[in-house]
């Protein structure tokens, strides 16, 4: 899976406004923007598990695990299988290895154009209005469905669409890349303000694996 695939969400939660009511309605699409906005701005944390399936370059694959945020930019994402498959983000580098790999890629933080990176829109301090360019919001199975192209990456990516709850809950993420490539994420099982450490997101090689910084394999 590409490193370059998914890091935006950033935000955290007050009360989470109930949208139901707006359906019958002319839909507020600034109201329903906010209500994401307040659900994460105030999170501390966030646990989910996550199922990714990703579709380019001739390849087809499907990913679970965990995911933990902590906020300030810290992620984990704790791969199933196989077990020990890792991506990092401490706060300074984005570290990714996977079990039997010669070598470990790190990448400072704030070079990193990881597609994951929207991820970090369920934590931290954030306004979609401002995140994305070209927002559109229309209703959605699951309650609402919004998109547009996140700012600085419209060279990459061609539009992310959330699936939102009426009570403000990302619940899909799916980015489509300029290149034809799609990768989608469904979060489930969302914990909030779960206790976390900074250790938790601290990435130490295994013996006798080296370092490589710069892009991560695909």
């Amino acid at each position: 899976m590409k490193l370059a695939r998914f890091s935006l969400f950033a935000g955290l939660l007050l009360q989470p406004l109930v949208l139901q009511s707006l359906l019958p309605q002319t839909l507020d699409s600034t109201r329903i923007l906010k209500s994401v906005d307040a659900h994460y701005n105030h999170l501390t944390s966030l646990r989910t598990r996550y199922t990714e399936r990703y579709t380019g370059m001739g390849l087809t694959r499907a990913e679970s695990g965990t995911l933990t945020l902590k906020k300030p930019g810290r992620m984990l994402w704790a791969y199933d299988a196989p077990v020990g498959k890792v991506f990092v983000l401490d706060g300074h580098f984005a570290w990714f290895y996977t079990p039997g790999d010669a070598q470990a890629q790190r990448i400072p933080a704030k070079q990193m154009d990881d597609l994951r990176t929207p991820l970090r829109f369920l934590l931290g301090h954030t306004e979609l209005a401002k995140e994305l360019d070209g927002i559109t919001v229309v209703p959605a199975p699951s309650g609402f469905r919004i998109s547009g192209v996140p700012k600085g990456m419209a060279n990459r990516v061609r539009q992310i669409t959330l699936e939102v709850t009426p009570t403000g809950t990302i619940v899909q993420m799916t980015l489509q890349e300029i290149d034809g490539a799609t990768t989608a994420f469904a979060f489930t099982d969302q914990q909030e303000n779960v206790p976390t450490r900074d250790a938790d997101f601290r990435f130490i090689p295994p013996p006798g694996v080296s370092i490589a910084t710069g892009a991560a394999p695909i």
